[in-house]
C-alpha cells in the first residue's frame, strides 16, 4: 500500500469522530495547536533552516527564499491564525432552511463536513497551518501534500501538531502529511476517489491545471490571478493613481494584485505619461501596446503572451483601448474570472462593468487587492475559488461545507 492511500486511509477513518465534536471541542484543540507551534519554534525554526540551506544550493531565488522562510515573528503570525480560527463561528450544524409539509414530515437543511479534503500546495509552510485549521474547525479530517521545497519544515509542523492534538478530543490521525516529493504522489491522490472527498489546488497555474486536467475525485479550484483594471475616461486622476499604484505595487506576488492595465485613450493621452512615471518610481517594469509606447518611450512591447501571463512581479501590462466595450472584451480574452476592476465616475459604465464582467469578483473604484477572506469580512480563507460551482470567490469556513437533510415523521409512507 502506497503512503498516499494509506495516509488517506487513516484520515478517513476519523471522520465520523469528527462530525460529531462540538465547537468548543474543535476550539480547544485549534488552541492547544497555536501554543504547540509557540513552544516548538526553535525546532520548527531548524527544520526550517534545512530546506533553505537546500533550496541555496538548488539555485532558489530569493523572493521564493523569502516565501519559504520561518522566523519567531512568523512562526507567532501563523500560530495567532489558529486562534482566530478559534474565535470564527463554527458554520457546522447551522440549520439553513425548515420545510414543513402538508403531510406533516419536517425537514431541516443543515452544514455538514465534506469529509476529507486533499490539497495540494507549493513552498510556503504557513499552508500547512492554515490549511490544517480550517479543515479541521470545519469537522473535515485533511491530506496536505506540499512542495518538495518545504518538506523539511512541513514534516515538523506536523508532527508537532500530531502531539498536540493527542491530548485533545480532536484524532491526530485526522491531519496528514504526504511526505513522498514524487510527482507521482501528486497524481495518485487526484483518483483517490471513495478517500477523498474533494481536492483544493494552491499555487501556480501549472500545479493547478495538472490538478483541474487530471483529476477525478472532485475539484475546487482556486485559479490564477490576471487581474486588470481598467480607467475609463471620466476616472479622477488622483483615484486612478492610487488604486492601480495598490493593485500593482503593494504586493505583486499574490493571486490578487493587477498584471494589466487597461486605459480609455483619450485619458491616457492626458495622463498616462505621469501614471507610467509614478510606476518606474515603484520599480515596476511596463510592458506596452504601440500606443502606449508611442506615450511611454521607455515601456518595453507587450506579446499576447504578456497579456497572457500572471507575472507575481512587478512586471505591469498596459494596453490602450477605444472604450467600454473593448475593455471587457480584453478581460474575457485574457482574464482567469479571479478580480476586475473599473475606475469610472459614469454610473452606466460602472453598472454595465459589475453586471457584464465575468469574475468572481468586480470593484467599482477600488483595488482587486480586497479580494481575500479577511477583508470580506469571512476571516481566514482556504483560497480563491474561481470556479461557479459550490464555492466562488474568498472561500471561508463555511466554503469547506456541505449540506444534509435531516427529516422527521410520525409514521408517513409514500402514496
Amino acid at each position: 500500500m502506497s503512503e498516499v492511500v494509506r495516509k488517506a486511509k487513516l484520515a478517513k477513518e476519523t471522520t465520523g469522530v469528527l462530525a460529531s465534536l462540538t465547537t468548543s471541542q474543535k476550539n480547544e484543540a485549534l488552541l492547544v495547536m497555536a501554543e504547540a507551534l509557540r513552544t516548538e519554534a526553535p525546532s520548527i525554526i531548524a527544520a526550517n533552516a534545512e530546506d533553505l540551506e537546500r533550496g541555496r544550493r538548488n539555485g532558489t531565488s530569493e523572493a521564493l527564499l523569502d516565501r519559504l522562510a520561518l522566523d519567531p515573528g512568523r512562526i507567532g503570525s501563523i500560530a495567532e491564525g489558529l486562534q482566530q480560527i478559534a474565535e470564527l463561528p463554527d458554520p457546522v450544524g447551522d440549520r439553513l432552511e425548515t420545510i414543513d409539509r402538508p403531510n406533516g414530515l419536517t425537514i431541516d437543511k443543515l452544514r455538514v463536513p465534506l469529509g476529507v479534503i486533499g490539497i495540494i500546495y507549493e513552498a510556503r509552510p504557513n499552508v500547512t497551518v492554515d490549511a490544517a485549521g480550517l479543515c479541521l474547525k470545519t469537522g473535515n479530517a485533511v491530506v496536505l501534500r506540499g512542495g518538495s521545497s518545504a518538506l523539511s519544515s512541513n514534516r515538523r509542523i506536523v508532527e508537532v501538531l500530531h502531539i498536540a492534538l493527542a491530548g485533545t478530543a480532536l484524532p491526530p490521525h485526522a491531519l496528514q502529511l504526504i511526505e513522498d516529493a514524487d510527482r507521482a504522489s501528486v497524481d495518485e491522490m487526484l483518483k483517490l476517489n471513495g478517500l477523498l472527498d474533494v481536492i483544493i489546488p494552491r499555487g501556480g497555474s501549472s500545479l493547478i491545471q495538472n490538478v483541474v486536467l487530471n483529476a477525478t475525485v472532485p475539484v475546487i479550484e482556486t485559479g490564477a490571478g490576471i487581474c486588470h483594471t481598467y480607467i475609463d475616461e471620466s476616472a479622477l486622476p488622483e483615484m486612478a493613481l492610487s488604486i492601480s499604484l495598490n493593485a500593482k505595487a503593494q504586493r505583486p506576488s499574490v493571486c490578487n494584485s493587477m498584471e494589466t492595465l487597461l486605459i480609455h485613450r483619450d485619458y491616457a493621452k492626458v495622463h498616462l505619461p505621469a501614471l507610467a512615471e509614478a510606476f518606474r518610481d515603484a520599480n515596476v517594469e511596463l510592458r506596452g501596446c504601440p500606443e502606449t509606447v508611442a506615450l511611454v518611450p521607455w515601456a518595453l512591447p507587450a506579446t499576447l503572451e504578456d497579456y497572457a501571463t500572471e507575472y507575481n512581479d512587478y512586471i505591469l501590462n498596459l494596453k490602450i483601448v477605444s472604450g467600454l466595450d473593448e475593455a471587457m472584451l480584453h478581460i474575457a480574452q485574457f482574464g482567469t474570472s479571479h478580480s476586475e476592476c473599473i475606475v469610472t465616475e459614469n454610473k452606466n459604465h460602472a453598472a454595465r462593468f459589475l453586471q457584464e464582467v465575468d469574475a468572481a469578483a468586480v470593484y467599482h473604484n477600488a483595488s482587486t487587492r480586497f479580494t481575500d477572506g479577511f477583508e470580506f469580512g469571512f476571516g481566514a480563507e482556504i483560497g480563491i475559488s474561481t470556479q461557479k460551482l459550490h464555492a466562488r470567490g474568498p472561500m471561508g469556513l463555511p466554503a469547506l461545507t456541505s449540506t444534509k437533510y435531516k427529516i422527521y415523521g410520525t409514521g408517513q409512507v409514500r402514496g
